[in-house]
């Protein structure tokens, strides 16, 4: 991946004693549009790097009070990340050398030519780029699991695929609600690839699966001696999703504190890692998820207002697979596999479950029956007792052969409204479709309120 470092603003650091070559570098860089801090000695230099992060620091090596050397040991030890451009005198040629050995990008012999100082400075930012895209990439690729292809064809998910092309290639931050198993991490990684963030990292975590405490250390990283156990330094996912897309799983399930750190992190781009001062900036396309009713989160102030506005931006409604007519079958023969028969009895009893589960849990049905089975044949025999027995307890669905449209939209409409206890607002947020539009459903098929059919 090309880096292009010709528009990019930098953040520049430039430490040297000669006041006078300090401030014409300083103008230099100010002219080309980059963000320049100064100092006139090592201690001051520690200082601002205590302070905030620079893409590149601009190191004379002779200074007095402490070297160059020792500050940029110091600054290695202290930011990893830093890229260091040595500026060194005829005298200090071994110097330079030591540098270069202690982490020092590229030298520089005084005078200096401000237009060759400035190709360094941006050929250091861009060996340092790449250095952390490689970081990213080996992170992205440990954490993420393999992308499972969307099934579909039903109106529910076409209406999903439809809203993946229109709002993935925006950097908008994007709500992703639905049942546990509906798929919300799919179309997290279709929205993903579907921007142009295609070719950046896209990171995932799940708040359910974590405590706290180490959550707020994976998502915003720690430094060393945070707490017990903290041997080394560690970027947070943000850091390492940077110029990417994060996407957090149930994100309903973040305390508070975290909440407020999440929300300053989305409304300026700055975060802090656990045991350190230091603001680091990021940019990041985030894409959250829940199971959660976010909005009666808020109402019982479990969920921050000013957060929930602020994800809230575009919202995802996938469907349970209930919702899904006709996917089922599509979805069976997939997990099933090209080289296994499916007995004829075993999908209208696989339509007659309600998969509280969704797709999750029809997945790992079709696994474990694969793996009871001797002959490469799904059978009855094999599914869930749990799936064979409700089976027999709910009547089975007509088949869209054996009735008219109408009478499959009544049936759907009024599954929807009795699931949601009656609650118009969901049931049309769960049908895709607007209040005025269910409010004539309802008169038109005669459902009454909680779901039930009059004559």
């Amino acid at each position: 991946m090309a880096i292009n470092s010709s528009k990019a603003n930098l953040s520049l650091l430039l430490v040297d004693d000669d006041e006078a070559l300090r401030s014409d570098m300083a103008a230099y860089f100010l002219r080309q549009g980059h963000r320049v801090a100064q100092a006139a000695d090592g201690e001051q230099a520690l200082e601002l790097a205590e302070q905030q992060s620079f893409d590149v620091v601009v190191l004379d090596l002779v200074m007095p009070g402490r070297s160059g050397l020792e500050v940029l040991t110091e600054l290695k030890q202290r930011n990893a990340e830093c890229e260091v451009v040595v500026l060194s005198g005829e005298a200090t040629v071994e110097a330079a050398v030591e540098a270069m050995k202690l982490g020092a990008r590229e030298v520089l012999t005084k005078p200096i030519s401000l237009k060759e100082l400035d190709r360094l400075v941006r050929k250091a930012h861009d060996t340092g780029q790449l250095r952390k895209e490689n970081l990213q990439l080996k992170a992205m690729l440990r954490r993420q699991q393999g992308a499972t292809q969307i099934i579909g064809e039903s109106p529910a998910m076409q209406t999903v695929f439809r809203l993946v092309e229109r709002v993935g290639p925006t950097d908008k931050p994007i709500l992703v609600q639905g049942e546990s198993g509906t798929g919300k991490e799919l179309i997290a990684r279709a929205l993903h690839e579907a921007s142009h963030l295609a070719d950046k990292p896209l990171v995932v975590i799940n708040c359910a699966a974590l405590p706290d405490t180490l959550l707020e250390s994976e998502l915003f990283g720690y430094e060393k001696g945070a707490f017990t156990g903290a041997v080394g330094m560690k970027p947070g996912l943000f850091e390492v999703a940077d110029g990417g897309t994060l996407f957090i799983d149930e994100i309903g399930e973040l305390a508070g504190e975290l909440q407020a750190k999440l929300l300053r992190v989305l409304e300026d781009g700055t975060l802090r890692r656990v045991g350190s001062v230091k603001e680091r900036r990021v940019h990041v396309r985030l894409i959250a998820a829940t199971n959660r009713e976010l909005q009666e989160e808020v109402k019982a102030k479990r969920f921050r207002e000013d957060l929930y506005y602020r994800i809230n931006v575009l919202t995802f409604d996938l469907p349970p697979l209930r919702q899904r007519a006709g996917d089922l079958r599509l979805l069976v023969e997939y997990f099933a596999g090209d080289d296994w028969q499916i007995d004829p009895e075993v999908i209208p009893i696989l339509e007659r479950y309600s998969w509280p589960g969704n797709v999750r849990q029809l997945q790992n049905a079709i696994d474990r029956a694969k793996i009871l089975s001797d002959d490469d044949r799904i059978s009855v025999e094999n599914l869930p007792p749990e799936i064979v027995a409700s089976a027999h307890e709910r009547p089975m669905l007509p088949a869209a052969g054996d009735v008219d449209l109408d009478t499959l939209t009544r049936h759907h409409i009024v599954a929807t409204y009795g699931r949601h206890s009656g609650n118009k607002a969901r049931t049309a947020r769960a049908l895709g479709i607007g209040r005025r539009t269910l409010y004539r459903l309802l008169e038109k098929y005669g459902i009454e309120d909680g779901g039930q059919v009059h004559a």
